[in-house]
C-alpha cells in the first residue's frame, strides 16, 4: 500500500515561470498563455529574433542581448527580480540551459524540461530536473518501476493515427532560422548552440525542403529493394551527428567514427547472407557525409552489395522484418524493443537497462543476438506512459491542443510525475484511441 502523504501545493498566484528556449514554433507561447490563465506569472527570455517571433505576449518578453559569458550573471538578476519559482526549457544540454539548470538547483527552483518523446512520434517528454542522460530514469531500475505499477491496470493508451507531418517540423525550423538570419540585428551577440552558422543551418533547411520529392523517390526505391530482396537484415538506427544525445551522451566524436565501427563489426560477425540496413534520421540534412562514408567503408570491407542506406521515412515497416537493431542512443530504439528485437546500444539512454540491451561484443551480436525481456519492457513502457510521456506534439495544431490539455496541470502539480506514481497518485491520463 502507498502511504506517502500528498505534497502541499503552492498557491498558483505565487508561482513565477521563467521560459527560456523552446521547440521551434508556437508551443511555448501557447503554454505560457495557459499558465497565465491559471493564475501564474509568466516571463520569457529570448536570445534571438526567432525566439521573439513566436512569443506574442510582448509585456512578458525579455530580450537577452548580452554575450554568452555574461548570461549567468544576468540570469541570477532575473531569478531575483521575477522571484522565479519555476524555469521552463526545451533540452537541458545547450550552454544557456545547462547554466540555468545549475543555477536553479542551487536555489531550489523547479526545472521543467521538455524534449522530443522517448516514445516518439506520438508522445513528447516532460520531466523535472533533466532529460535523456540527466533523467531520473537513468537511476530507476526496472523492478522499482514494476513495484510502482503493481496497483495499476495495464490498459495502455493507444497511439493516434498521426499528429501531423514531419514537414511541419521542418517548416517551423526553417522559419525560425529565417528570422535569425535576416532580422537578428538586435541580438548581435547571439551564438547558436550548434557548431555551424545560422546561415548554413537555414540553407540546409531550405535545401531539405526543396529536395523532399527526390529524397522520397530514393527512399521508396531503397525500401523496395530491401522488401523484395528476401534476405535477413539488421537495421542501424542513425541519429543526427549534431544532436545533443549523440554529442553529449554518446562515446563517438563523429558519425563517421560510429559508422566505421558498425560496418566493420557487421562484416566480421554477421553471416554472409545477412545484410545491413542503415536508416537515416528523418531530419538528416547532409551536414555530415553519411552516405559517402557508408559507401566508402562498405567498399573497404568488401560488403558493398550487402549494405543499404535509406533516407528518412517511416521506420515501422523496416523494423517489422529486421533481425536486430543497433544504435548509439536513438529514441527510435524503443520501437525495436516494443517488437522484441535484439538491441545493441553504445551511448547513454533511458532504455539502457540490462533487461533490454545486449552486452555482447558487436561481431558476436550480429552473429547470434540475444533477445530483450519483452515482459519487462512492456512494464517499462507502461511506466513511461504513466509519468514522462505526454500525448501530443509540439509542431501540429492538433498535437499542441492535445498536449496542453494535460501538461499544464502536471506542471502546476506539487509533485514530480515519477513521485506521484510511486506515491500511488498517478496523473490522470488521456487514453487515446486510434483516430483515422
Amino acid at each position: 500500500m502507498f502511504t506517502r502523504s500528498p505534497v502541499p501545493a503552492k498557491a498558483i498566484h505565487t508561482r513565477s515561470f521563467l521560459f527560456l528556449q523552446g521547440p521551434h514554433g508556437p508551443f511555448f507561447h501557447r503554454l505560457g498563455k495557459m499558465l497565465r490563465a491559471a493564475g501564474a506569472e509568466v516571463w520569457r527570455v529570448g536570445f534571438n529574433q526567432g525566439d521573439s517571433a513566436f512569443w506574442h505576449h510582448r509585456p512578458s518578453y525579455i530580450a537577452y542581448t548580452g554575450t554568452p559569458e555574461d548570461w549567468p550573471d544576468r540570469l541570477a538578476q532575473l531569478l531575483d527580480e521575477k522571484r522565479t519559482t519555476d524555469i521552463v526549457l526545451y533540452g537541458d544540454t545547450r550552454p544557456i540551459h545547462a547554466a540555468a539548470v545549475e543555477a536553479a538547483k542551487a536555489r531550489g527552483i523547479t526545472v521543467h524540461v521538455f524534449e522530443e518523446g522517448y516514445l516518439r512520434p506520438y508522445w513528447v517528454t516532460y520531466e523535472r530536473g533533466g532529460s535523456n542522460g540527466h533523467s531520473r530514469l537513468m537511476q530507476t531500475p526496472v523492478p522499482q518501476m514494476q513495484e510502482a505499477l503493481k496497483n495499476l491496470d495495464l490498459d495502455l493508451p493507444d497511439a493516434p493515427a498521426r499528429w501531423g507531418d514531419m514537414r511541419q517540423h521542418i517548416f517551423y525550423g526553417a522559419l525560425y532560422h529565417w528570422f535569425v538570419m535576416f532580422l537578428n540585428i538586435r541580438y548581435r551577440n547571439f551564438r547558436p548552440h550548434r557548431n555551424i552558422t545560422v546561415a548554413r543551418e537555414l540553407r540546409l533547411y531550405l535545401r531539405r525542403i526543396a529536395l523532399m520529392p527526390a529524397y522520397a523517390l530514393s527512399r521508396i526505391y531503397a525500401t523496395w529493394r530491401i522488401k523484395t530482396g528476401g534476405f535477413p537484415y539488421h537495421i542501424a538506427l542513425l541519429q543526427l551527428e549534431h544532436d545533443a544525445s549523440f554529442q553529449n551522451h554518446g562515446p563517438f566524436a563523429s558519425m563517421t567514427e560510429f559508422l566505421e565501427m558498425l560496418i566493420e563489426g557487421f562484416a566480421k560477425g554477421a553471416p554472409q547472407h545477412h545484410h545491413l540496413v542503415l536508416k537515416a534520421h528523418p531530419l538528416e540534412d547532409g551536414r555530415a557525409p553519411i552516405r559517402r562514408t557508408i559507401a566508402r567503408v562498405a567498399r573497404e570491407q568488401g560488403i558493398s552489395g550487402r549494405v543499404h542506406y535509406v533516407r528518412g521515412g517511416k521506420l515501422a515497416g523496416l523494423l517489422n522484418d529486421a533481425r536486430s537493431a543497433v544504435t548509439v542512443n536513438s529514441t527510435s530504439a524503443q520501437q525495436a524493443l516494443w517488437r522484441g528485437l535484439p538491441l545493441k546500444a553504445f551511448g547513454t539512454a533511458v532504455y539502457l537497462k540490462p533487461e533490454f540491451v545486449s552486452t555482447q561484443p558487436l561481431d558476436e551480436f550480429f552473429q547470434r543476438p540475444t533477445r530483450p525481456d519483452s515482459k519487462a519492457y512492456r512494464d517499462y513502457r507502461h511506466y513511461l506512459l504513466e509519468t514522462s510521456q505526454i500525448t501530443g506534439s509540439f509542431y501540429s495544431a492538433r498535437g499542441r491542443r492535445q498536449l496542453l490539455r494535460q501538461v499544464v496541470d502536471m506542471m502546476l502539480s506539487p509533485e514530480d510525475p515519477y513521485d506521484s506514481l510511486e506515491a500511488g497518485r498517478p496523473a490522470p491520463r488521456q487514453h487515446l484511441r486510434v483516430v483515422n
